[in-house]
Order: structure tokens, then C-alpha cells, then sequence
């Protein structure tokens, strides 16, 4: 056989070798982590500094009472989207990914929802997130939100009703002294202060609140001449450029 026959056949013998190196690291490791038990679930709670209104032992428990629980299952066995989907499902769970680690355990990553209003009712109540969907009321929930009460819909509370506490989230003054909205008609809503002694304020319907309440702002700062001496129980601040103490 020829010096050139022979490099051939030991380059192409170097190259089936180094293959089916290749092929069985890649296969073994595609089957090994397949084929043992699962070791462990961790949950990362990413924004459980800032609220907390579950806890790990809570998802577990839901996990097992849905036959999802993957501690001692082999990792073939275990459905990574449906524990996802489950997770996600709790009414405090705003999103959820699922994963295996290299140490053949579950993780699962989650964030809260983070509730934007509570709308206040005589027997019951319910929260809406930031997300616009219905948050359920928990004792875990004390983040310090716009309240409402009356009878609002759902579509008023995450439509309008959301957009004024967006607003009030951002401006710094008036987040401090509306507290609470009382909507007694889909026109006509009443703010109640911070200070319980200060006067209701009839805001009117919800078209152009800012404005309304810049006025507002500038009857309370500049106009302690016209107030002193003057003990209002309402603020009216439905008409242009006026505001009527009664």
C-alpha cells in the first residue's frame, strides 16, 4: 500500500473516531439526565424583596394535589410545561418558567403579581393588578394602593379607575392625600383625602382629572387667605378654573 493510501486511511480513521466520540458524549448526555430521578424542586421567587404573598410550601402542596410533583420521578417522566402552566395558575403568580439544572433538580422561577387598586365592596372585595386583570384579596396583600368603593364594574375598575392610579402612582403630590375614589355613578366620582378631616372632593366624571386636580393643588397652596376662617365639608372642582367650597 502506498505512503499516500495510507495517510488517507488514518485521516479517515481519525475522523470515525473522533465521530463516534462526539455522537456518544452527545448521546450520553442527552440519556443519562433522562433516565435518573429527580433530586429536588427550588422555586426563586425573583421579586419576593419587594412583596410575598405565597410561599414554597404553598406551590408544593399544589403541585402534589395535581400529581406534578417531580422529586423522585425520572426526568423523562416530567413534564417541565405542565408544572410551568400549574404554577402559573396560582392567583398570586404573575409569571412562571420551569427548567432541569445539572444536578437533575426542577427549578422554577417565578414573579408576583403586583396589585395596582382594591376595589372595596360591603361583603366582599378584589384587586386589580397592573396587568388589568382581577387580583384576588389575600391578607399576604398590604401594598398600599388606591382604595374604591360604590359598585364598580369590572370593566370601570380595570379600565378608567386603573388609568387614574397609574396616574397617581406617578405624581408624587396627590399620591400622598387620595386615598380613596368613590364611584357613585359611571359620572360622578368622589375623592376622599388622606386627612380625615380634610373636605370630600367631587372630581365629577374622570375627563381631565390632572387638570382638575392642579387646580386643586393651587386652591391648597396659594389660597390660604380664602380658606382661613372657612371650615368646608365639599370641594367642587367639576367647572373650568373654579373651585366651590361648601
Amino acid at each position: 500500500m502506498s505512503n499516500t493510501a495510507v495517510i488517507i486511511w488514518k485521516s479517515v480513521g481519525i475522523g470515525v473516531t473522533a465521530l463516534l466520540l462526539v455522537t456518544a458524549v452527545v448521546w450520553g448526555y442527552r440519556m443519562t439526565p433522562r433516565s435518573v430521578p429527580c433530586t429536588a424542586i427550588r422555586y426563586t421567587i425573583e421579586d419576593k424583596d419587594d412583596r410575598l404573598y405565597l410561599t414554597e410550601d404553598e406551590l408544593t402542596k399544589m403541585l402534589q394535589a395535581e400529581s406534578l410533583y417531580p422529586v423522585g420521578r425520572p426526568l423523562n417522566l416530567i413534564s417541565l410545561y405542565r408544572i410551568e402552566q400549574a404554577v402559573a395558575r396560582h392567583p398570586m403568580v404573575r409569571t412562571a418558567e420551569c427548567y432541569f439544572t445539572p444536578r437533575n433538580e426542577v427549578r422554577v422561577v417565578l414573579t408576583q403579581r403586583v396589585p395596582l387598586l382594591r376595589v372595596q365592596l360591603l361583603e366582599d372585595g378584589y384587586l386589580i393588578d397592573t396587568d388589568r386583570r382581577v387580583m384576588q384579596a389575600r391578607a399576604a396583600v398590604k401594598d398600599p394602593v388606591l382604595v374604591v368603593t360604590g359598585n364598580p364594574t369590572v370593566q370601570l375598575a380595570s379600565g378608567v379607575l386603573a388609568d387614574f392610579a397609574k396616574w397617581l402612582q406617578r405624581d408624587a403630590f396627590w399620591r400622598k392625600h387620595i386615598k380613596r375614589v368613590q364611584v357613585q355613578n359611571p359620572h360622578m366620582y368622589v375623592l376622599h383625602l388622606a386627612d380625615p378631616e380634610s373636605p370630600q372632593v367631587i372630581l365629577g366624571d374622570m375627563k381631565g382629572y390632572a387638570n382638575k386636580l392642579r387646580k386643586l393643588r393651587t386652591f391648597f397652596e396659594d389660597g390660604e387667605e380664602e380658606r382661613a376662617g372657612k371650615q368646608y365639608e365639599v370641594l367642587d372642582i367639576r367647572f373650568r378654573g373654579q373651585v366651590i367650597g361648601r
